[in-house]
């Protein structure tokens, strides 16, 4: 670990939308979801379900289609979205820019880094082939917490797998329902919006890419406003 005090003691990677361009893969996806249950994916569909666990989009979705709780049958309809998605992934996802760039800067900085993504560990794990997981010290994935962001738990599990104060860590996201869960979690963030605009938080540091990220931009990230700012 660095021996660097300004610096983060742990940085928790988001993954879709903040170190690879998947979030157009799953949209496609939800689109068909909703095209299955007879309705069309409006804007504000698509949006109120970026960055979400896959339960909490399908509920989303159902709750729009008017579909009754007892014709909702999580566990066929999210199999079938885990292939749909697999399919898509088939080539390899593409990076997000300066995402490559920007984990090897936080490595290079002995800092322990946390993959923490509300994807289900399935499709996870097939994208680690992409990320690499020995750039992390540990994953957490949607499925593995209570509730998935923009709950808390995930970020709270995170800290505790590194070992380290919640409020000496280091988030980075790229949507408001990720973002809103390190603000649960009092984690200060680093937010590069990936397809929507993201509402500010004092605990929020913004950029328009990860092109360019320094360790100075971490450290004062990380020493930003109190949580209760």
């Amino acid at each position: 670990m660095t021996d660097d005090a300004r610096l983060p003691q742990a940085v928790f990677w988001d993954m879709d939308g903040t170190l690879l361009d998947t979030e157009p893969l799953w949209e496609n996806v939800l689109v068909e979801f909703a095209e299955r249950l007879g309705i069309e994916m409006t804007a504000s569909l698509r949006d109120s379900t970026m960055g979400n666990s896959s339960v909490d989009a399908m509920t989303k979705v159902y709750d729009a289609a008017l579909v009754p709780d007892a014709g909702r049958d999580f566990e066929t309809d999210e199999a079938w979205m885990v292939q749909r998605v697999l399919e898509q992934f088939a080539g390899g996802p593409p990076w997000r820019p300066g995402a490559i760039d920007a984990l090897d800067l936080v490595a290079a900085a002995d800092i322990p880094m946390v993959l923490v993504t509300n994807t289900l560990r399935e499709v996870t794990d097939v994208l680690l082939e992409t990320i690499g997981q020995e750039r992390f010290v540990t994953t957490v994935c949607g499925d593995e917490v209570r509730a998935g962001k923009p709950e808390p738990h995930i970020y709270r599990r995170a800290a505790e797998l590194a070992g380290a104060p919640i409020g000496r860590c280091l988030a980075i996201e790229d949507s408001p329902t990720g973002a809103a869960a390190t603000f649960a979690a009092g984690v200060r963030a680093i937010v590069v919006p990936s397809s929507i605009d993201v509402p500010p938080r004092a605990t929020y540091t913004f950029r328009d890419s990860l092109v360019g990220l320094t360790l100075d931009d971490l450290a004062a990230a990380v020493a930003g406003p109190g949580i209760a700012d």
